[in-house]
């Protein structure tokens, strides 16, 4: 593919920076006095934004996220391009072991499949069960009522005693044998990859067929919308994945890394996160014998209910493909995991707005040539 200079560049790229800059300025629409856009704003009044980019970066830091979120002027695609190229620019210190997501401090947790669960449904923060209705009293919301609505919510909030953790959903579903067992790691000859042994997206190529671990990892940080829509065609009708929601979690998750003196495992922080497990069409399990649920699991940073449970539908639709062949876009792992990452896509299709002068000018010509030929008598 050819590209050519074009003179003055320099200065029409200044320009178009500066002129995006005079935008963000709200001066640029008519309001000299507004005042800028704080981080903490950013990261408390658009959390589900910040989450997104979060989640799409692929790195957990919401102050960065926000950062992004600012600069871009609230393009999540542009927001998580930015932090991923941040990310790169860290020195890798060092990985945790793998986090015992039964650990998480909850927010919210809801299953589906059952009214009463081991510990109780807990709604927690969520839209779902309010009106779709635009609140007009938001656009002249004062600065006092804006700071009333916290100090209401604190004097009236009940006190409750909630439990450390939460039992999962599934484990009261696997010990009744209504879910395959869990695998058990086996010993690994030398230079083998096991199923357990976490695939590295960031520094290890997608070669087909890729490990179910690479599947989801490239999920966790795919673009939202991409894994809706794919996951919305398996639903209705492009695949045959009508799971339930046996548990979707919403906490902070505590992050476990060895202490550099005594080497055991110490907590570091906390990340939120989201993570959703849902049941779907029961097969024979492995071994040929009774037949049992199907499992398929998400997970992402931030608090991205969506995304957690479009990666579960098709992590079970990608189990299946792989499994039985793929008959369905959504149970092709090659389709899926090279078309949802939202970075590699807005990528390319920014592309085509860089100069294509020459390959157009070729075009050009074998058009005309092509027509001058036709319009020759035979």
């Amino acid at each position: 593919m050819s590209y050519v200079a074009i003179q003055g560049g320099g200065r029409a790229i200044a320009g178009a920076a500066a002129v995006t800059e005079y935008l963000r300025t709200e001066e640029g629409l008519g309001n000299p006095e507004a005042e800028p856009l704080e981080i903490d704003a950013i990261l408390h009044q658009l959390r589900h934004l910040v989450d997104r980019v979060v989640s799409e970066g692929g790195v957990y830091h919401p102050q960065f996220a926000a950062l992004a979120v600012k600069q871009s002027l609230g393009d999540t695609l542009e927001a998580a391009f930015a932090l991923r190229a941040w990310r790169s620019t860290r020195p890798r210190l060092t990985a945790t072991p793998p986090l015992d997501t039964s650990r998480m401090r909850l927010i919210r947790r809801i299953s589906s499949a059952f009214k009463e669960i081991p510990g109780g449904q807990m709604l927690g923060p969520t839209p779902d069960y309010a009106l779709r209705l635009l609140r007009l009293e938001l656009m002249v919301e004062s600065p006092e009522a804006f700071r009333a609505v916290a100090r209401d919510w604190l004097e009236n909030c009940p006190e409750a005693q909630l439990p450390d953790s939460f039992p999962k959903v599934l484990d009261a579903l696997r010990a009744e044998g209504l879910l395959p067992p869990l695998p058990h790691p086996r010993p690994l000859s030398p230079g083998e990859r096991g199923e357990s042994s976490a695939f590295d997206i960031t520094r290890e190529p997608l070669v087909f067929p890729v490990p179910r671990s690479a599947a989801l990892a490239t999920m966790a940080r795919a673009e939202t919308g991409s894994l809706l829509a794919i996951a919305y065609s398996n639903m209705r009708g492009y695949g045959d994945v009508h799971p339930t929601v046996a548990e979707l979690r919403v906490g902070y998750l505590p992050v476990l890394l060895p202490h550099p003196v005594t080497g055991e495992l110490a907590e570091v922080g906390e990340v939120l996160m989201t993570e959703c497990e849902v049941v779907a069409m029961y097969a024979a399990d492995e071994a040929g014998g009774k037949p049992v649920f199907t499992v398929g699991y998400g997970a992402c940073f931030g608090h991205n209910e969506v995304k957690a449970i479009s990666m579960a539908i098709l992590d079970r639709a990608l189990q299946k493909g792989m499994q039985d062949g793929p008959a369905n876009p959504s149970e092709d792992p090659e389709f899926v995991l090279l078309h949802v990452d939202g970075v590699d896509s807005m990528g390319f299709a920014s592309h085509y707005k860089m100069p294509h002068y020459v390959t157009f000018q070729s075009d050009l010509d074998r058009l005309r040539t092509t027509q001058q030929k036709s319009g020759e008598p035979a």
